[in-house]
């Protein structure tokens, strides 16, 4: 028995991947060195491919190995394309890795899709070898070293700024087979024992599939968790049918079972395998379409475009890629989502929510095939393939997903979500010098002014007081200041007619400053407003509310009603 670890093979189109991976491996998969006829005729990496290379035991492994089981190490490398279009695949392939080889050419250092690989495998896994490959282009052995010392520097710069483990930097050449041996000696010396968890129910991630006349269809892919035995039952939830295993086989190798992080193929009876192109094979029952989720995210600093509520994104889960609308929301508390609190909603993200939970509302446009705490990543792919911004915008893992295809009338009616609403006014009159009556805060028709009543308002010039009762029945309101009002604030009031032209312009009176007090977010908040004071009758009185977001699938929620209807 060995030990498996995948590595994945990232970096820009070519850089030489696929050329590294014939190199590394000792035995190819059905799907290995770009056998697909369309790569081969396009001299480029078009699928992930797929092939492994066994050595002995690290020393520093070898103990725990043994108590184990384990007699040897095996390597599956997952070649992945380079092409800027291919990122879908590039990140449903980043997502089975446990290590990273990052290629990059040592001609022409880091390329665009070489930063993208890096965020990916930052969101994916931490452990990296960087490889500058093609050393043999560069001739001179002064000239080698000088670029080979800037590249290293540059590289050094740019992952000191990221999430990486120790990552060493090894030159080599592919073609060639040059410094081969220390790359596998530096691999040996970076490999681990990954964290395995057999006892879950089994769930394996298949990437290719295809037909054996008299036996039936293999299913090639990734064992994602749980273990499978030979004879089990599995589910293919994208086509609802169960079967049986067949047979098991890695790397041509027949086994009677697979546990996680195992490369395998298997045998299922009785299934077209034009029907799964990629996707989920799993234990009966375990996973169903999610049309709609919670996930508390976690932006990338690198992605320069705003990310709003409402606008889509694509996300990807597993192999799979949907457009999705977001709505953004955050609250108090650890971090942990649940339907009985309450949340704002955010409009959009900004450096200072960096440091807060924020979550997000994903509405997919159809369903997916996803799990609790599956892993998601946000990008926006429908952009400029050319364009040397960053694509990758947001990752995180799905706090709530929602199986209920209604749920726009069941769940969405649960989330309290609300969002803050400011409404301005202006002074009518002064009673005295510490009470004014303010109209325009709410219509003549509201009948709840009195849920206002003992709540704080401030003026535009700065004074603070409290609604102290309703007045009339057109939507006026009483106001009591504890202190008596400035001279000069109740000669403006007691001034007839509109003011000066100029008096808008006018410094002589504080622009108002935007102060939310601290009360409970069931109730209502009041603030100052950002008019110009010198307006008609000068002062003017701001309250602000929270209202509860009607929410409506895919759709933006729409701005609040005017306080008090």
């Amino acid at each position: 028995m060995y030990l498996n670890l995948n590595i994945g093979i990232l970096g820009h189109v070519d850089s030489g991947k696929t050329t590294l991976a014939r190199a590394l491996s000792a035995i190819a998969s059905t799907a290995a060195f770009d056998k697909n006829p369309q790569s081969q005729e396009r001299g480029i990496t078009l699928d992930l491919g797929f092939s492994a290379l066994q050595v002995d035991l690290p020393e520093h492994l070898r103990e725990q190995c043994e108590a184990a089981g384990y007699e040897k190490l095996q390597y599956t490398f997952v070649d992945c394309p380079g092409h800027a279009s291919l990122i879908r695949t590039i990140i449903g392939g980043a997502q089975i890795i446990d290590m990273m080889l990052l290629v990059i050419d040592s001609e022409k250092g880091i390329q665009p899709q070489t930063a993208e690989c890096l965020i990916i495998g930052e969101l994916t896994c931490r452990k990296m070898i960087v490889v500058l490959n093609k050393v043999d282009v560069l001739r001179d052995p002064a000239a080698q070293k000088k670029t080979l010392d800037r590249l290293r520097k540059g590289i050094a710069g740019v992952l000191s700024k990221m999430a990486f483990d120790e990552t060493p930097i090894v030159a080599i050449s592919a073609a060639t087979g040059e410094n081969l041996s220390l790359l596998v000696d530096t691999m040996k010396s970076k490999s681990f024992i990954p964290q395995r968890n057999v006892k879950l129910p089994f769930m394996f991630a298949v990437d290719h599939c295809f037909a054996i006349k008299g036996q039936g269809t293999v299913c090639t892919g990734t064992v994602l968790q749980g273990t499978l035995n030979l004879g089990d039952e599995v589910e293919i939830p994208k086509l609802k049918l169960q079967r049986k295993i067949k047979s098991i086989q890695m790397f041509r190798k027949s086994y009677q079972s697979i546990r996680q992080g195992d490369r395998a193929g298997v045998c299922i009876t009785q299934f077209d395998p034009k029907s799964l192109e990629r996707g989920i094979v799993c234990a009966p029952n375990h996973i169903q379409h999610v049309y709609a989720a919670i996930v508390r995210l976690c932006s990338v600093k690198y992605y320069k475009r705003p990310i709003k509520s409402k606008a889509k994104f694509h996300i990807t889960c597993g192999y799979e890629t949907v457009l999705a609308t977001v709505l953004l929301f955050t609250g108090a508390g650890d971090g942990a989502f649940s339907t009985t609190q309450q949340y704002e909603f955010v409009d959009e993200l900004s450096t200072d929510d960096r440091d807060r939970f924020v979550f997000a509302l994903l509405e997919f446009e159809h369903p997916i095939l996803a799990f609790q705490d599956a892993l998601i990543i946000g990008s926006k792919l429908d952009t400029d393939v050319h364009a040397t911004d960053c694509r990758i915008a947001f990752s995180g893992r799905l706090a709530h997903i929602v199986r209920d295809s209604k749920y726009t009338e069941t769940f969405l009616p649960e989330l309290q979500i609300y969002k803050h609403k400011t409404k301005s006014g202006t002074i009518q009159r002064a009673v005295n010098d510490q009470e004014l009556i303010a109209v325009g805060l709410f219509k003549k028709t509201a009948n709840n002014r009195q849920a206002f009543v003992g709540l704080q308002v401030s003026l535009s010039s700065g004074e603070r007081g409290v609604i102290e009762d309703t007045f009339g029945a057109s939507g006026k309101v009483k106001l009591r200041f504890p202190e008596p009002l400035p001279e000069d604030v109740l000669s403006r009031l007691g001034a007839k007619g509109p003011p000066p032209a100029e008096a808008c312009s006018s410094s002589s009176m504080p622009i108002c400053r935007e102060t939310v007090l601290s009360v409970p977010i069931e109730s209502l908040i009041m603030s100052s407003c950002s008019s110009c004071p010198d307006r008609m009758r000068c002062c003017v009185a701001s309250v602000s509310s929270t209202k509860r977001l009607e929410l409506e699938s895919s759709t933006a929620p729409p701005p609040p009603d005017d306080v008090g209807t």
